[in-house]
């Protein structure tokens, strides 16, 4: 079972508790009924899917019920870190001595 920490609890909890929202940092129209049919779709469906390192939003449902993101390896399926909603893409992520992406 996959531990996620919920930065506002503030402890690692089984992802049980959890639910993924998607694809974290996703810049919404301000217009949306004005956009194009293709448009509408690439927003709503179309998502990127890379081999390594992505940024997600989750909600801590059975916890504090907060959306948070997370950045996930999709190769180990680990969470490197996680991060309240509304905070900036890390610049950087945390490294441990060997050069991998820590957890």
């Amino acid at each position: 079972m996959l531990l996620i920490r919920c930065p506002y609890c503030e402890e690692e909890r089984p992802e049980l508790e959890f639910r993924n929202a998607g694809e974290a940092h996703i810049a919404r129209s301000a217009n949306m009924a004005g956009e194009s049919d293709d448009d509408f779709e690439k927003f709503f469906f179309i998502r990127s899917n890379p081999k390594g390192i992505i940024y997600e939003r989750w909600r801590h449902m059975h916890g504090c019920a907060r959306f948070f993101n997370a950045v996930r390896d999709t190769v180990t399926d680990k969470f490197v870190m996680t991060y309240k909603a509304g905070e900036p893409k890390p610049s950087t992520l945390p490294i441990v001595s060997n050069g991998v992406v820590a957890k």
